[in-house]
C-alpha cells in the first residue's frame, strides 16, 4: 500500500495529510483565512511524526491542482515540486473539483443525483463543473457569475442537485430546496486520498517541471495608490 502525501491549498483552508492506501493516518488542516506558507512545512513534519514515518518512505506527494485561490494554489504546488525533486518522488495532481464531488456523493449522495461542487471566487462568481451520479464531468470547469436561473436546464423533479465547497453559504437563498441540496463538504487533503491512490495506481504522473494548477484567472493584483517616498 503506497503512501502517499497529499496537500490541500486551493482555498483558504490548509490542509495536508499523509495516507497508507486508501487510510489516513495523520492529517492537519486550519480554517484560519491564507497562512498556508507559515504553516504548510509545520502540518507536513506534524503529519510525518504522528505516522512515525520520514519523507524518504513517502511514494509519492499528491497535490489539488485546482481551480482556486491563485497564492494557495501557488504554495500547495511550490511545497509539493520541492519534495519531488528533493527526494526523486512521483508528482499526482487531482482537480479540486472532482474532488469535493467525490466526497459529496460518499457522504450521503441520492438517486439520480448531480453533483456542482464550488469554489468562492469573490462576490458572486464561483469556480464550478458538474457532474452526473457516475461522477461523468457533463459541464466543463469555469467561472461562474450566480444567477437565480443559473441552473434553471438541470433542475427537475426526477433528482436534486447536491451542491458542495465554500460558496454554498451565500447561495442558498438562490435555489429552491425542492431541486437542490447542500453538502457540508469543504475542500480537504483526506477527500484527495481516493484519486491519489487510484492515480498512483495507474501510474498518472506529472511532470514535475512542467506542472502548473489551473488557476482558472489571473490574480487580482492592485496598485498601491500612496506615493512613493522620496530622498
Amino acid at each position: 500500500m503506497p503512501l502517499i502525501l497529499n496537500i490541500e491549498t486551493s482555498t483558504e483552508i490548509c490542509s495536508v495529510c499523509l495516507s497508507k492506501g486508501k487510510e489516513v493516518i495523520a492529517i492537519r488542516e486550519t480554517t484560519e483565512n491564507f497562512v498556508h506558507a507559515e504553516i504548510i512545512t509545520l502540518q507536513i513534519a506534524a503529519c510525518l511524526t504522528e505516522a512515525k514515518v520520514n519523507m524518504h518512505d513517502l511514494d509519492a506527494i499528491a497535490v489539488s491542482a485546482g481551480p482556486g485561490s491563485y497564492t494557495g494554489l501557488r504554495v500547495g504546488t511550490s511545497t509539493a515540486k520541492g519534495i519531488c525533486f528533493a527526494l526523486d518522488k512521483p508528482l499526482l495532481t487531482i482537480d479540486t473539483l472532482t474532488s469535493l464531488a467525490r466526497a459529496s456523493q460518499e457522504e450521503g449522495g441520492e438517486v439520480n443525483s448531480l453533483y456542482c461542487p464550488m469554489i468562492d471566487a469573490r462576490r458572486m462568481e464561483v469556480y464550478t463543473s458538474l457532474y452526473d451520479e457516475r461522477l461523468k464531468m457533463i459541464a466543463p470547469v469555469h467561472a461562474l457569475i450566480l444567477r437565480e436561473d443559473s441552473f434553471d436546464k438541470y433542475f427537475n423533479e426526477e433528482h436534486k442537485i447536491i451542491f458542495s465547497g465554500n460558496a454554498n453559504q451565500k447561495i442558498q437563498d438562490l435555489y429552491p430546496a425542492a431541486y437542490a441540496k447542500f453538502s457540508s463538504i469543504r475542500c480537504s487533503s483526506k477527500h484527495l486520498v481516493p484519486l491519489s491512490i487510484q492515480a498512483f495506481r495507474e501510474k498518472k504522473f506529472t511532470d514535475i517541471a512542467y506542472f502548473s494548477p489551473n488557476y482558472l484567472k489571473s490574480p487580482n493584483i492592485t496598485v498601491s495608490k500612496k506615493k512613493g517616498i522620496t530622498g
